[in-house]
């Protein structure tokens, strides 16, 4: 069997390498990221929000960091357990990822004369004074006003408030909670904004690398080409244990060593699919996450399947730009 006859055959599978210069365009004539409408969120954000009325004033804090889902956590004052539910139906209408905590502060206003005697406390405190005598007799008695001082022995009165009032401090409450939410929700999507103008240009950067991956494999057939016939000679020394139907099977199985085509195709569906989520009006940072990984899996074959210094490197910088690209996907909603 002549020598050249494997290459002959393999040859017509070069052909593939030709076709991904056609399908190059997936990657060159697609509109720039950050140039479209988005509508990305952060999930970190804080707000704050204060109010009054004539029985106490009020303040709001809300803080929002990274997190899987949706996770929203309440302190609010004693007494005020029936709002509780209300806050969290606002806060997961506005919001849909992160860490939420959300605090409510009340210093009610006093009236003159608003307190009480604790006799229990005080009590206590007069039935230890033998003892207390006894232990330092040199000591000065305990007066009156020392006493009083005591932490528990003065105590302010509870009022409670009239049941129309109550509703009235509520609905006022809850408003002033929607304010701060707001305004929690336009920080997070100013910085959204500013992650989507950096996430743009990864994306560019990564359809870039994947284009000239693509030229790079189609433009080097001969020094495939050359690599194979190398590999099928060294396969040929001891031909006496070699068939023509083993060289063929050899040389397919290193044309497919050597195709990257369905490693670029899926590089170009995942650049798509990634500026498709970046305009969705959801929370996609989950998807992106996932898609880096995909992005991930397909870079290292093309890494694995690369014999060419060149691709090698393309390959390189394609993983350090997805790594970006991934570490600031974990702050979006």
């Amino acid at each position: 069997m002549p020598l050249d006859a494997p290459v002959i055959k393999m040859d017509r599978g070069f052909f593939m390498f030709y076709v991904i210069v056609a399908r190059g365009y997936k990657f060159q004539h697609h509109e720039r990221l950050w140039e479209s409408r988005l509508t990305i969120n952060s999930m970190t954000g804080y707000a704050r929000s204060e109010g009054y009325n004539e029985h106490c004033s009020w303040i709001w804090e809300v803080r929002g960091v990274n997190g899987k889902g949706l996770d929203v956590r309440l302190r609010l004052p004693a007494g005020f357990e029936d709002v509780e539910p209300r806050v969290r139906d606002r806060a997961k209408k506005c919001l849909r990822r992160g860490n939420v905590s959300i605090n409510l502060t009340i210093e009610w206003i006093r009236q003159s004369g608003a307190y009480t005697v604790n006799e229990e406390v005080l009590s206590g405190f007069v039935a230890l004074l033998p003892k207390l005598a006894a232990r330092a007799p040199d000591a000065r008695p305990a007066s009156l006003d020392g006493l009083l001082a005591l932490k528990g022995v003065i105590e302010p009165r509870d009022e409670k408030l009239p049941d129309s009032a109550r509703g009235d401090l509520e609905a006022a409450l809850l408003s002033n909670l929607d304010e701060a939410l707001a305004s929690m929700q336009a920080m997070r999507a100013d910085e959204g904004a500013r992650l989507a103008h950096v996430l743009g240009k990864q994306i560019d950067t990564i359809q870039t690398l994947c284009a000239d991956a693509a030229k790079l494999a189609a433009l080097r057939p001969d020094a495939i080409r050359r690599r194979l016939k190398e590999q099928v000679a060294a396969l040929l020394e001891d031909a006496s244990s070699l068939t023509p139907e083993r060289l063929e099977m050899e040389a397919a199985v290193l044309m497919t060593k050597a195709d990257i085509s369905e490693e670029i195709d899926r590089l170009a569906a995942h650049v798509a699919a990634a500026r498709d989520l970046m305009n969705e009006d959801a929370a996609v940072g989950r998807k992106l996450d996932f898609l880096c990984q995909e992005f991930n899996r397909e870079t290292n074959t093309v890494c694995s399947k690369s014999g060419d210094v060149d691709l090698t490197r393309i390959g390189l910088e394609l993983k350090a730009v997805i790594e970006q690209f991934r570490e600031q996907v974990q702050n979006i909603e």
